[in-house]
């Protein structure tokens, strides 16, 4: 989908239909809905005296001008209550406005963002109209051969803004939300490939090719690399696999040379049947979301090169498949991480922790200024907190107030679990320097607990999005299926930090 924003006024716009909003507390229509009302002798606010409309969030009615105007039909679309009204809510109206037009078969389509008065800036509310737009539309496809399975395609989407002095902060809004939400696109698309077309080896590939379109360094560590280095936890989970592991490893060089770097470390496990300690196969299809982490590592730096974000960014993905074979790891076996840190495996459906720890030890050789880990990691932050919530844990405090600060921005919502250091018996092992598992109490807990054995003395958050990777209904603007979650988080992150490092050098 083309995203234009073009000068004039809505009214005399020519398109097939054009978007206007209304909130549910208003009598009449305001902003570019009044405007619209007069020029179509008063079609919106007879709808709305007559209660057929009554602006409730994420409704809509589809009024056709009968020649009044150039744009032969206006989609009104309810903006809710004004006092509830925000930008997370504005996303999801513009999804679901574009998601009615797109079931009519409706190819262009033209809004406007003015609602009347609104305590967000035109920018922010560009960014957010856009994101809802393509993020709602998001489809994945490649599979599907009969054409009656695919839904149509929007392909072009106009802001009309008729206010001279407030274009470029239209343009620009734009443009960075058509940026991310493309590089959630990639996280979703890569998620959402099966796992036989999305081994480690692909998606080293793949990373690889983000690389090149964002002139990025990038490297893929192969298994005999990674024997020289001492990554035997990652290389043992990957032992059962006939698919060789990678390293992936991506360089994004956009602050001084000098500077410290944002590392970013995702797990990249391309399919998890828990290997030995296997999985019920009910929804172990599902586990092709295992390299969620790792798809938004990727989605994020792809975003932050092409917004030119002024910080150094480090994206390290440990990618292997974990499945029981002849070779496979086994519980009861002791592997010794690239640290020296020797753990006893308990059970070997707790994998994720295990490629994390030799890849956050990579992780320090950077000397970053703050490591950030994404992973699909315990089905006990979902028992916690839902589908839709990532759990946040860490040992930075500032570090952990930015990522609450970019997930209010973003609507990706974090919540803070504790690391509780009176957990650390958990999993001391008898035979090992620790085990690979604390059992099912407080599981997220004793994972991340686990992790930052790993991490140094450098600031560290664990982003567990076990919950929200994988939907299993829509929402607003995410459709069912893989969610692309962290890419906007981590981004916003960097934006806010790039022009806090700025303001203070």
């Amino acid at each position: 989908m083309d995203i234009i924003v073009k000068t004039g006024a809505l009214a005399n716009f020519d398109c097939e239909i054009l978007i206007v909003g209304h909130f549910e507390d208003n009598q009449m229509p305001e902003g570019a809905a009044h405007l619209i009302d007069e020029k179509c002798n008063g079609l919106i606010s007879e709808l709305i005296e007559q209660r057929d409309f009554e602006g409730k969030l994420y409704s809509s009615s589809v009024v056709y001008t009968r020649g009044l105007l150039r744009g032969r039909r206006i989609i009104i679309a309810g903006l809710g209550k004004k006092k509830e009204f925000n930008l997370e809510k504005l996303r999801g109206v513009f999804s679901k406005a574009c998601q009615k037009i797109r079931d009519l078969n409706i190819t262009r389509l033209a809004a406007s963002l003015d609602f009347g008065k609104s305590e967000f800036s035109i920018r922010e509310t560009a960014q957010a109209a856009v994101e809802g737009a393509m993020l709602g539309l998001y489809q994945f496809t490649p599979y599907k051969t009969l054409e009656n399975d695919k839904k149509g395609e929007i392909s072009e989407f106009t802001i009309v803004e008729d206010r001279p002095s407030l274009l470029e902060d239209v343009k620009n809004g734009a443009k960075t939300a058509e940026i991310i939400s493309r590089a959630v696109y990639c996280a979703r698309d890569l998620v959402s490939t099966p796992p036989n077309d999305m081994t480690p080896t692909i998606l080293a590939g793949r990373a690889g090719d983000v690389a090149k379109e964002g002139n990025l360094k990038f490297e893929a560590l192969d298994e005999t690399v990674m024997k020289k280095l001492g990554m035997n936890a990652l290389l043992g989970v990957a032992r059962g696999s006939a698919e060789e592991a990678r390293l992936i490893v991506l360089e994004y060089n956009g602050g001084k040379k000098d500077d410290k770097p944002v590392v970013l470390v995702g797990k990249g496990i391309t399919f998890d049947s828990g290997g030995i300690s296997i999985k019920p196969s009910e929804k172990m299809d599902e586990m092709k979301s295992d390299m969620s982490g790792g798809a938004a590592v990727v989605g994020t730096i792809k975003a932050a090169a092409e917004l030119k974000i002024p910080l150094n960014v480090v994206g390290i993905i440990p990618a292997t498949e974990n499945l029981p074979g002849g070779r496979a790891y086994k519980p009861g076996d002791i592997l010794k991480s690239m640290s020296g840190i020797t753990i006893e495996i308990k059970n070997t459906d707790a994998e994720g922790r295990l490629i994390l720890a030799d890849a956050l030890t990579f992780a320090g050789r950077y000397k970053p200024a703050a490591i950030i880990d994404l992973a699909t990691l315990t089905g006990a932050c979902v028992v916690a907190l839902g589908d839709y919530i990532t759990g946040m844990l860490g040992t930075d405090s500032n570090l952990k107030e930015e990522i609450r600060s970019a997930s209010d921005a973003t609507g990706e919502t974090v919540w803070e679990l504790p690391l509780w250091h009176e957990y650390d018996d958990l999993i001391k092992s008898d035979v090992a320097d620790i085990q690979n598992t604390g059992g099912r109490a407080g599981g997220t807990i004793t994972a991340a607990l686990l992790l930052k054995r790993f991490t140094g003395d450098y600031p560290w958050v664990h982003l567990d999005i076990a919950g929200p990777a994988l939907l299993s209904k829509d929402k607003p603007y995410i459709p069912k299926g893989a969610s692309g979650v962290g890419v906007r988080l981590l981004v916003q992150f960097l934006m806010d930090r790039s022009r806090a490092f700025n303001a203070n050098p």
